[in-house]
């Protein structure tokens, strides 16, 4: 039998995946590709610079241990990144690169030089007339990585920060995107970033602003003519952090100067941070070219904290505040809250301002009282585990059938409507959707979207099954 690239690929694999958590395996193996097999150099396709970086920073022993096993000791890996090139060129832009040697990769790129003839830059932050040459973070020094904690549903973006505070454009996450749903810490960790740049570097520029303030300056900047001092301003930004980046959706001209802004950046070394409640993939009327600057770096996740997340968030608000609270209580609400990390804070605020003003001991009837009024008077968010339950039994099938491989037409529409009731009630991506709804990839979810929207429009009986789901969901 023949050794093949994927052959010796697929038994590295099955070694490294005995070897390290699944979670792990899903996130850093199984996008990576065999191409060739050379003598004793194995080449294998990895999607970007940054998890080459953090392949051969965190897994190098297990690849060379799982390498020299199925090609001896002078086996060889050598990676090979693509990248996307935006030019028109539909060749691929890809670069070789030997395990252990890092070289440097840039995709070609072209910044569009702008003329300005007056030697002043205009601060937008500052009123005019007011000569002020500092440019404020508009930084919340509150928000630190102290005190956003650590769990499963953040390690990966919370990891990425620090490296990125700890040097800023120095490592391959710029820009770093971080996204997720409401309230579960994307502003908290971008203010975290910045400020531990301004405390480690503090002769660094760090500018945080959200995308709506963004966009208003750049409205009022056309309307006043004075559009390159806006540009050159932001220019001269070393970390620039911009927050709920999916405001600039539909926004052309705001996308263009954004798009020139980001390259100069980029180019010269400078950091950019960007918050979303979307992956970039689900983003809808932002312009490719900008989409495919967002893909440069990292983009990382924050998703629902898991329980014992949920309890040292408590413990730790609990602590801040000088609050002692009994454990049961605290583990009752973290067991009862469960969408975002606002509204649990919001519970334990909302039950010790019960107890300081009704001079109330708290106990776990008023947790149930509080938590009750809190969870009614909050828009529930439905999770893709209950959706898959409803649907499932709208059909009279198990979770199990709804998730499986099977062809047959009425399954088939059964889990087309679970994704397409996990995108519109959800905030996840359209990745994460179909991971959890058997193991399907995003363009299944697309593909899986638009036929219920074309079915809901020609077959009647399709309609009633939308909206008979869409009142179980919306109860």
């Amino acid at each position: 039998m023949s050794i093949t690239a994927q052959s010796v690929w697929n038994n590295c694999l099955e070694f490294i995946k005995d070897n390290i958590q699944p979670q792990a395996y899903k996130t850093w193996f199984e996008p990576i590709k065999a191409v060739k097999l050379t003598d004793n150099a194995l080449s294998i396709q990895v999607p970007s610079k940054f998890f080459y970086e953090w392949l051969e920073e965190h897994y190098v022993k297990i690849l060379k241990v799982s390498l020299t096993k199925e090609l001896g000791e002078k086996a060889k890996l050598v990676y090979i990144i693509k990248m996307e090139n935006t030019y028109g060129n539909k060749q691929p832009f890809t670069e070789k690169i030997p395990s252990s040697n890092r070289g440097s990769v840039k995709a070609q790129d072209v910044d569009i030089p702008l003329n300005n003839k007056s030697p002043e830059l205009r601060n937008p932050f500052v009123i005019p007339g007011i000569r002020n040459v500092k440019i404020e973070s508009q930084l919340n020094p509150n928000y630190s990585f102290e005190n956003f904690l650590e769990g499963d549903s953040n390690r990966l973006a919370r990891s990425a920060g620090l490296a990125v505070a700890a040097k800023p454009g120095g490592t391959s996450f710029n820009p770093l995107l971080i996204f997720g749903g409401v309230g579960l810490g994307k502003t908290h960790l971008a203010h975290a970033i910045g400020v531990d740049i301004k405390d480690k570097y503090p002769e660094k520029t760090v500018l945080y602003i959200s995308a709506e303030k963004f966009t208003q300056q750049y409205i009022d900047s056309v309307k006043k003519n004075n559009r390159n001092d806006f540009i050159h301003f932001y220019q001269i930004i070393d970390v620039l952090i911009i927050d709920d980046v999916q405001f600039l959706s539909g926004k052309s001209g705001t996308q263009d100067v954004f798009f020139h802004i980001f390259n100069h950046l980029h180019q010269n070394g400078k950091q950019v941070i960007l918050t979303s409640d979307k992956a970039p993939v689900d983003m809808q009327d932002i312009e490719q070219r900008l989409l495919s600057r967002f893909k440069w770096g990292l983009s990382a996740e924050l998703q629902n904290p898991d329980f014992e997340t949920r309890v040292s968030i408590l413990k730790n608000k609990l602590y801040r505040d000088g609050v002692e609270m009994p454990e049961d209580i605290v583990e009752y609400v973290a067991k009862n809250i469960k969408t975002n990390v606002r509204e649990l804070e919001g519970a334990i605020i909302s039950l010790i301002a019960q107890s300081s003003f009704n001079k109330k001991e708290i106990t776990i009837e008023l947790a149930k009282q509080i938590v009750e009024k809190f969870v009614k008077n909050t828009k529930r968010e439905v999770s893709i585990d209950y959706i898959q339950k409803i649907v499932s039994d709208y059909f009279q099938m198990d979770v199990d059938t709804l998730q499986s491989k099977t062809r047959k037409r009425h399954i088939v529409q059964a889990r087309q409507l679970a994704m397409f009731f996990a995108k519109k009630f959800t905030k996840a991506s359209l990745a994460s959707i179909g991971s959890q709804i058997g193991k399907r990839d995003h363009a299944t979810v697309l593909h899986a979207c638009k036929t219920v929207d074309n079915l809901s429009s020609t077959d009647k009986q399709f309609r009633k099954y939308v909206e008979d789901i869409t009142k179980k969901l919306s109860v």
